[in-house]
């Protein structure tokens, strides 16, 4: 490959040939990875060696000890000509500028070069990958990243009616300032006062797993918390495993990693096992019921495996129902192909569930915090 035009052969084919050849060489790369190694060819610069060969690390590479092989296919088939064979098409000429840290779509516009032909110019940020990439394949620099693209997600719970009252144009008749006004004109009531409730967001109260079945996704779940807490909201947070640890104080400082080590402190069971059912009772009894749940939107974000008695996780799924506004179940499983929710917890949890979602990159989160903000009014 060189710096300048090439004769490109069709993304998808190429990609799928390339995962052949990894595939060969012992690497794990299944259909969805090779897919998103050909849509991010067809906005890189694929006449560029090195847009190639980092969008392939961040979208077929996994894991540290993959790296090796992974330049040495790279070598044999993108810089000795290992290409399958194409279809004609016409001669693209790619150009791409440096990559700016935007979440926005990359931008096309076509040109026509010296020799009449089409020429294809992109603006393109990594940052669009890492958008749906699964968070099980996030190395520790793409966890920095996706801290600052939480840091734009804005967790807020959907608006409910107050008790208390606020003037208003139009609305309920407001005797008490409309007879204040009248005192101003002689006791003549010139012009009549009104008012309307107050709305306010509901309070959030978010349940994250942390045991062991849940390792690939905690951490970036747990950032997810961290970002809701930080952002002001009415907001509760708490990791379930085998006990249930409130950890909202631990994750109020700004720093995230710093956040993340407190919070690890403070729970014991990391890693462990998972007794959703026993957890989810003593949140209703020491907080939900008291209080915290009464209206709330409630997310439980799990995979919903659950060693204690899955009767006992119904109950209390239905004790959570009847109190919350709604509640919501992540479950990262949810994304893979031709998934089912055998899981004895999930499949008991979720007639008590209003919205069930994967939560599984960021883009799911994104869907997350939309279901939490746009809940119809009871």
């Amino acid at each position: 490959m060189t710096e300048g035009d090439v004769q490109a052969p069709p993304m998808l084919d190429a990609a799928v040939a390339f995962g052949r050849v990894l595939r060969g060489a012992g690497l794990r790369v299944g259909t969805d990875r090779v897919v998103g190694f050909a849509r991010a060819l067809e906005e890189l610069d694929a006449g560029r060696r090195d847009d190639v060969y980092w969008a392939g690390r961040i979208t077929l590479v996994s894991r540290p000890e993959e790296i090796e092989p992974y330049d040495r296919a790279f070598e044999l088939f993108w810089d000795k000509g290992g290409s399958t064979k194409a279809r004609p098409r016409p001669q693209l000429r790619f150009s791409i500028p440096q990559p700016d840290r935007s979440v926005t779509p990359p931008k096309k516009t076509v040109e026509k070069s010296g020799k009449g032909e089409e020429a294809v110019r992109l603006r393109y940020s990594p940052v669009e990958v890492l958008r749906t990439k699964d968070f099980a394949l996030y190395s520790p620099e793409e966890f920095a990243e996706l801290q600052r693209l939480l840091a734009d997600l804005r967790l807020s719970g959907a608006l409910k009616k107050s008790r208390r009252f606020e003037p208003a144009h139009r609305g309920r008749h407001d005797p008490r300032r409309t007879l204040r006004g009248a005192m101003r004109t002689g006791g003549e009531a010139v012009r009549h006062r009104f008012k309307k409730a107050r709305v306010r967001p509901r309070r959030v109260v978010l349940i994250c797993d942390v045991s062991g079945s849940m390792a690939a996704y905690s951490r970036a779940l747990l950032r997810f918390l961290h970002a809701g807490v930080i952002s002001g909201a009415r907001l509760e947070a708490f990791s379930i495993g085998t006990r249930l640890t409130r950890i909202t104080r631990e994750l109020a400082t700004r720093d995230p990693d710093q956040a993340l080590r407190q919070a690890s402190g403070a729970v014991k069971d990391i890693s462990g096992g998972t007794r959703l059912g026993d957890a989810m009772k003593e949140f209703v009894d020491r907080w939900g019921q008291r209080g915290m749940a009464r209206g709330a939107v409630i997310v439980v974000l799990s995979d919903g495996w659950d060693r204690g008695d899955v009767a006992v996780l119904a109950e209390q799924m239905q004790r959570i129902s009847r109190l919350a506004h709604k509640v919501i179940w992540v479950n990262p499983l949810k994304s893979s192909p031709g998934y089912k929710p055998l899981a004895a917890g999930m499949a008991a949890a979720l007639p008590y569930v209003d919205v069930f979602l994967s939560g599984h990159n960021f883009e799911s989160l994104e869907e997350l915090a939309a279901a939490i903000a746009d809940a119809a009014e009871r």
